[in-house]
């Protein structure tokens, strides 16, 4: 049985007004951790929600905030290709954002994304297992984890009904996506639902009823892999614009802040 979690779904008028508000929990959470534990270690994805988020941090005021050579940043999933290719998501975050701050090159892991994908998958396992010190089995506890979610009901490359689903004992894995005829390399739902914080970034109608859906259906994870996302903490946070959340409860209070409970 999944475990119970408490959404909160925050609304915003528009996509930028998501994109500021995904930029104030990055930098609120990277503080905190740096406080609580020296360093933050947070894990991003690709996008076009978290590409507007990225052009924020480069800027004012955000920029000038962030402990920059506190922080590891990692990828939740990567594309099967090269770092300079059109559909990297390590390109996109170096374009956006890496180009334009003082992040130290040995805090920036990403995803080799040109090798084999169980090759790169390998690696990167060993890259977090490195970073975190971990031993034996240990899981990492990312500080923050930011997800997307697709009109399929897909979050990292965790798509529906493929393999990767039923992985719970590695850290990293290389999944094969029938449905596009390709390979991702992609955090595991163990190592996602370990995070501290954990928050979806979800704009648009076309996402309307999946969310509906993936938040007030049946739990069908082979269905909607977005299901799987059950935090160890209990708390779960959506980022969503208004016409993303077209199908969900009305809040009821000014700040367009609602709460759902998953049992």
């Amino acid at each position: 049985m999944p475990r119970p979690v408490t959404v909160t779904y925050r609304i915003s008028s528009t996509p930028a007004e998501v994109a500021a508000a995904a930029a104030q929990l990055f930098t609120t959470a990277v503080i905190e951790a740096v406080k609580a534990r020296g360093v933050a270690r947070v894990a991003i994805s690709g996008g076009t929600t978290p590409k507007a988020m990225f052009a924020l941090l480069a800027a004012e005021p955000f920029a000038s905030q962030i402990p920059w050579d506190k922080l590891d940043l990692f990828w939740v999933d990567e594309r099967c290709v090269p770092p300079d290719h059109a559909d990297s998501n390590y390109r996109m975050t170096r374009e956006a954002l890496l180009s334009k701050v003082p992040l130290p090159a040995d805090r920036i892991h990403r995803m080799e994304g040109e090798l084999d994908p169980e090759v790169a998958a390998a690696r990167y396992e060993s890259t977090i297992r490195n970073a975190f010190r971990l031993e034996g089995a240990e899981t990492p506890t990312f500080d923050l984890i930011l997800l997307g979610m697709g009109d399929d009901g897909h979050t990292a490359s965790l798509f529906p009904h493929t393999e990767g689903l039923n992985d719970l004992t590695h850290i990293v894995i290389a999944n094969h996506v029938p449905q596009k005829d390709t390979w991702r390399i992609t955090l595991t739902s163990p190592v996602i639902n370990q995070g501290r914080e954990v928050a979806f970034l979800i704009e648009g109608a076309a996402k309307a009823q999946v969310l509906h859906d993936v938040l007030l259906g049946p739990f069908q994870p082979d269905t909607y892999p977005s299901q799987i996302i059950r935090p160890a903490s209990g708390q779960l946070t959506l980022l969503l614009d208004s016409a993303a959340a077209a199908n969900l409860p009305e809040p009821a209070n000014a700040d367009q802040t609602g709460t759902l409970e998953l049992r």
